[in-house]
């Protein structure tokens, strides 16, 4: 019986170290490397409604951005948008950085991956959508200035693109 609670008493404290979180508190600054559940809980809640310039956007569910496909004009994050958001948070969390291929979309859920094609060229991209926008209403998606190269509209502005929604 003695051997019992003695093997008891050394491996409660393991047991319960076991629940405990060595993750470091969520500092609002450093949100790096964060999982979709984590973004989730941080207020990221996907389906939740937003406001913008008095427009009410409700983004959609995964399921239903699986079959999701647009066509319509793309544009890319213009220069003064470059320096007011270039390093600043996205919608998702993550730093933005116009050097990396990604994008903003007003009802995908965040993160999706979406292969965009430009009509006109056929060239075609994956980005990560991991940002809102674009709050323009003949515009369906908004580039970074790396993804509106390789697609083959820095230059111009806009493009007629296709959108695909390849996963989560």
């Amino acid at each position: 019986m003695r051997k019992i609670y003695l093997t008891g008493c050394l491996l409660l404290p393991l047991l319960f170290s076991s629940c405990t979180s060595s993750r470091a508190p969520f500092s609002g600054n450093d949100i790096r490397g964060i999982s979709p559940e984590d973004a989730y809980r941080l207020g990221k809640i996907k389906n939740t409604p937003y406001i913008m310039n008095g427009r009410v956007y409700v983004p959609m569910n995964y399921e239903e951005a699986l079959a999701y496909e647009e066509t319509g004009t793309a544009s890319w994050y213009g220069k003064e948008t470059l320096e007011q958001h270039n390093g600043q948070l996205t919608a998702y969390g993550e730093v933005f950085d116009p050097s990396r291929p990604s994008a903003a979309h007003k009802y995908l859920p965040l993160p999706s991956l979406v292969r965009v094609t430009n009509l006109d060229t056929r060239a075609s991209i994956i980005v990560r959508v991991n940002d809102r926008g674009p709050f323009v209403d003949d515009r369906v998606i908004d580039l970074s200035e790396e993804a509106a190269k390789r697609l083959g509209f820095f230059e111009k502005g806009t493009a007629k693109v296709k959108i695909e929604v390849i996963s989560r």
